[in-house]
């Protein structure tokens, strides 16, 4: 029932909601003569944050349009190369014939959309031809898809690595770092072609070591809990209609509790922003919350597996993670080159938990490994801002250009 009444909740602020429009309308318009006057603003910023605090985010767009390929500027456009129930996989095809290494970049499935790694994407199209892994909100999709399991991301996964050839990089941002793992050591172990090279960044390989606040909560409730608590089916007015689902605003609710500090006193100068009429901070806030705010429903069975698999059991470190029937071994990966990317600072994979993949890809040479541990950099700051892009981003680039084509 708790999607119903978000749905009655929602449904019942349409009320302020137009009256907050009305009001930014009557007090903000130029032509009323007291639209500049500190009464006005007050009004028309307390009735913005009422809207934003309010409304639905929908899905962004990466509305990555141009970039610079050997210092030439290049047009970018968008290609859906491979439509699946759950993913669709895109293609950054730029307008060059300049050949430069092929990248896989796969996105998290945990509540945000693939254009929150917008920063990654604009980096790495420079110097590569890139795909990321775009997942669809669970509940635009029809009951009659049938359900989405760990293993289900593991095959698709393996699905892309198979079409986009084994002169590839493979990079992992957070969540998917458990079963993109798990996707290549089981082609490895079957003798298929595998990636030049995995980057994994921010993961959860081992939640043992250092935990989190996250990987804590996730390791004390059980999955009956889970099932109750945070699953719910998706209501008659979505295409999802009856499937079940771990829905985007219940994530939103956690990630905004983890610092809500933070969040509130980033909408208190939000409001301060639009009284003194700083439209340029006030817009950074608009960016960053349109994104941040744009959330999405899980699978149930992807969530709960996720869960059971990853942050209970700890499948993959203690050797017991079997996907499809099938032993998952990562010491059967030999060739393939590994770099973990962890953030100092960061609150929701701790320290070690993704460079623990090294000890565990004991089959690739200790010259086919590399970690970096960034300095002040939190879990967002690994893949997005400038330190990133400064000092994370050619490493990335520079790690990638080592392994050639085969």
């Amino acid at each position: 029932m708790i999607y119903q009444l978000h749905e009655l909740h929602h449904a019942s602020l349409i009320p302020a909601r137009l009256w907050a429009g009305a009001t930014m309308a009557l007090y903000g318009n130029p032509l009323n003569p007291f639209s500049h006057s500190v009464m006005s603003r007050v009004m028309v910023a307390s009735a913005d944050l009422l809207l934003r605090t309010t409304r639905r985010y929908a899905k962004p767009e990466f509305g990555l349009t141009e970039t610079r390929v050997e210092g030439r500027p290049v047009a970018v456009r968008e290609e859906k190369v491979v439509e699946k129930p759950f993913c669709t996989l895109l293609r950054f095809r730029r307008d060059t014939e300049v050949r430069q290494p092929t990248v896989l970049v796969v996105a998290p499935l945990s509540g945000h959309h693939a254009t929150l790694l917008r920063d990654t994407v604009r980096s790495l199209i420079q110097d590569h031809d890139v795909y990321i892994t775009d997942w669809k909100d669970a509940r635009t999709v029809p009951l009659s898809m049938g359900p989405f399991h760990f293993s289900d991301y593991v095959a698709y996964i393996q699905e892309f690595i198979r079409g986009l050839g084994p002169d590839l990089h493979v990079i992992s941002v957070c969540q998917p770092t458990a079963p993109v793992l798990a996707a290549i050591s089981l082609m490895a172990a079957d003798s298929e072609p595998t990636p030049l090279t995995m980057t994994m960044m921010g993961g959860p390989i081992d939640t043992r070591q250092n935990p989190t606040s996250v990987n804590t909560f996730a390791a004390e409730q059980s999955i009956a809990w889970f099932e109750n608590k945070v699953i719910d089916s998706v209501p008659a007015h979505y295409p999802g209609h009856m499937r079940k689902v771990c829905p985007g605003f219940l994530l939103l609710a956690g990630f905004m509790s983890m610092n809500p500090e933070r969040h509130f006193g980033s909408h208190r100068d939000y409001f301060y922003h639009l009284v003194k009429g700083d439209g340029e901070s006030a817009e950074a806030h608009r960016r960053f919350y349109d994104e941040y705010n744009a959330v999405m429903d899980l699978p149930a069975e992807y969530y709960l597996d996720t869960v059971k698999m990853v942050f209970q059991e700890h499948q993959l470190p203690t050797g017991q993670m079997v996907v499809t029937g099938k032993p998952v071994t990562p010491s059967a990966i030999t060739k393939t080159a590994l770099f973990t990317i962890e953030g100092e600072l960061d609150d929701i994979s701790g320290s070690g938990q993704t460079h623990a993949a090294h000890e565990l890809c004991s089959g690739i040479s200790a010259s086919g490994r590399r970690q970096l541990t960034a300095q002040g950099a939190g879990h967002y700051g690994i893949f997005s801002g400038r330190r990133y892009r400064q000092a994370i981003y050619p490493q990335i680039r520079d790690f990638i250009g080592s392994y050639p084509r085969r």
